[in-house]
């Protein structure tokens, strides 16, 4: 039986997006992250800094990511992150519960036609 909706859902699906995006892309800096998943959501999405970086650090502290600074194309600092095993456990997980999760509300948006 599926899990109840918790109160972090709207913070789950945020790490599944970036998790899902460093997954798909590899190593990438916090704008390259945001950039991607407005892109692919076709300007839907769109994830702030004061979300995002608070998002990063969270998730790299419990594993999920690492980061190192490079420099980049342009000759500046910045600091990329990539996933870690514990990562793509944590992405199959997350995948799991928004699954669990659209086919609990699309089963409510659906009842009585």
């Amino acid at each position: 039986m599926p899990r109840p909706l918790r109160s972090d859902n709207l913070q789950g699906t945020l790490d599944l997006l970036v998790l899902k995006t460093l997954a798909a892309r590899g190593a990438l800096h916090g704008y390259a992250i945001s950039t991607h998943i407005q892109q692919v959501s076709d300007d839907f999405l769109r994830v702030e800094e004061g979300s995002l970086y608070p998002a990063l650090h969270r998730i790299e502290g419990l594993g999920w990511i690492s980061s190192e600074w490079s420099t980049s194309s342009t000759n500046r600092r910045v600091k990329l992150y990539s996933l870690t095993a514990a990562g793509r456990r944590q992405f199959e997980i997350e995948q799991k519960r928004w699954d669990e999760l659209t086919l609990a509300v699309k089963k409510v948006l659906e009842c009585y036609g």
